[in-house]
């Protein structure tokens, strides 16, 4: 599965929209556990079910054209990257519409960094946060885009971005304080 897995990526990588289509087909089922495992934290974030979720992150990923992942942890990176905007969008979209309606601004506390709780305007504070901390640190942005926005395990992260465990339990810990940071300003 891994060489077609492989074979899949090199065609997308090309534009092939067929092997894009095949991709998320195979993965689909991972795709799925993905987004449900965001979602299951808090279902208030957006309103978008599982399904909706991965249909709609898949809809991106095929309007792209091409990707340039070459390995399946790369692959999984990028779909959290593109879950990500999906939820910040949705988000937005509903903070536009309630625009001027008196909403409180809420301190995010370092909780909900670990997902307890969360409402659309702290998605968009933290999406903003790390929009940030992307040009100081890529890669932590990455480790917050599959670990908050898609809800990830620190050995799946790991695997994804070719990294240990440790390294991705310590770089947390650093997105956590800097987040934190950021957020209270």
């Amino acid at each position: 599965m891994t060489g077609d897995i492989t074979n899949l990526l090199s065609r997308a990588r090309e534009g092939d929209r067929g092997a894009m289509d095949e991709l998320v087909g195979t993965l689909y089922l991972e795709l799925h556990r993905m987004a449900h495992a965001r979602l299951a934290q808090n279902s208030t974030i957006t309103l978008l079910d599982t399904t909706s979720m991965v249909h709609e992150t898949y809809l991106r990923l095929r309007s792209a054209g091409r990707i340039e992942a070459e390995s399946r942890g790369q692959f999984l990176a990028y779909v959290a990257h593109v879950m990500r905007s999906v939820i910040v969008d949705v988000v937005r979209k509903r903070l536009a519409e309630r625009r001027g309606g008196g909403v409180a601004d809420v301190t995010l506390a370092i909780e909900l960094l670990d997902g307890s709780q969360i409402t659309d305007d702290d998605i968009e504070r933290v999406n903003e946060a790390v929009l940030e901390l992307e040009k100081s640190d890529p890669r932590l942005k990455q480790i917050v885009e599959m670990r908050f926005f898609v809800g990830l395990t620190e050995e799946e992260i790991a695997e994804a971005l070719g990294i240990s465990d440790r390294t991705v339990r310590r770089d947390w810990e650093r997105a956590r304080m800097l987040l934190s940071v950021a957020l209270q300003h």
